[in-house]
């Protein structure tokens, strides 16, 4: 077990900023909201410090992050959902863990740590666009339910489909005007062994303490810096955009995203792609760049961070994450 004070919140946001991979939303609200409920340390336990038995529940804010920051939720958002989830399932969960370990969310369980043990645990293990993206529901845990906001009530799915919580949280948001909150419950801290990404936190503080385009992260795989050139959509798919730049050493690159990026070519070959961790950083200000934030004329270092292994474990996971998963096709690394 180790403390987390508030006086730490700055390296952990940065840290989750640069695993939301482009996406996750920026963390100032969250911190913001964060400094106000820690009012001194609080326990990180690790996975395999707490009772396997003790049940958990996974938190955090879905839809628009930029909704987030004009409706600023109130700080007892995830009120209702746990009180339904706690109907459902007949029990308290005295644990909590980061449902998507990246960018604000990264932050969200905080907000529970008045009366919960925090666990250093997700669900993602950097940020990704969908529910049905979650760990628990792509290997179909039993017991897992997920509970939204739908801006005056809740909506709780039981189902072993992942496709049917997407969608249902999904119509929930637009219900909640267009951002909410989501909880997933029916699950202990055990499971999260198996079944979810430990260590995110002890991830975020590394990552977030250190230069990830020097040599002082061994980890960062420098992919390339550039003046960004040209922005142009991708045919066939609304959702995602090319950003091209022209690189300091005069490649090509391109940098592919939607609501995250998720690949990087070099003269037409693909050298990085989902489910890595591919991060674009301002070259001049240093500061961790979402997807919207890469503009024209805009001078950015491009860097890579080790995919989670969870995903890698098996081909089915895998599946859940590659960018075909996104319906972009050809971007395999090496094509």
């Amino acid at each position: 077990m180790r403390t987390l004070g508030p006086d730490r919140l700055p390296v952990l946001a940065r840290g989750f900023s640069l695993l939301g991979s482009g996406g996750g939303g920026t963390t100032t609200l969250l911190e913001l909201m964060a400094a106000q409920v820690l009012d001194g340390p609080v326990a990180l336990h690790d996975v395999d410090e707490v009772e396997p038995r003790t049940p958990c529940v996974a938190i955090g804010f879905a839809g628009s992050t930029y909704l987030l920051g004009e409706r600023v939720p109130p700080p007892d958002a995830f009120a209702p959902l746990l009180a339904a989830a706690e109907r459902w399932t007949g029990v308290r969960a005295p644990a909590v863990c980061a449902m998507e370990g990246a960018g604000l969310n990264g932050l969200t369980p905080l907000l529970l740590v008045g009366d919960r043990m925090l666990v250093d645990a997700d669900l993602m293990g950097r940020a990704l666009p969908g529910i049905d993206q979650l760990s628990l529901l792509v290997d179909a845990v039993p017991g897992a339910i997920v509970v939204a906001d739908t801006g005056g009530g809740v909506m709780l799915v039981d189902s072993s489909r992942a496709g049917d919580a997407e969608s249902l949280v999904r119509s929930s948001v637009i219900r909640a005007g267009g951002a909410g909150a989501v909880l997933v419950a029916g699950f202990t801290v055990g499971d999260l062994s198996v079944h979810g990404i430990p260590g995110t936190y002890t991830r975020a503080l590394t990552l977030g303490a250190a230069d990830v385009v020097t040599d002082d992260l061994a980890e960062a795989r420098m992919l390339g810096s550039g003046r960004v050139s040209a922005l142009d959509a991708v045919p066939d798919d609304a959702f995602a955009r090319s950003v091209e730049l022209v690189g300091d050493d005069g490649a090509l690159l391109r940098l592919v995203a939607r609501s995250e990026f998720l690949a990087v070519t070099r003269d037409g070959e693909t050298i990085a792609a989902s489910p890595e961790i591919l991060v674009a950083i301002d070259s001049v200000s240093g500061d961790v760049l979402q997807v919207d934030a890469v503009t024209l004329a805009r001078h950015v270092r491009i860097v890579a961070l080790a995919a989670p292994r969870w995903w890698s474990a098996s081909a089915e996971r895998l599946a859940h994450v590659v960018p075909e998963a996104y319906g972009l096709r050809g971007l395999e690394v090496g094509r």
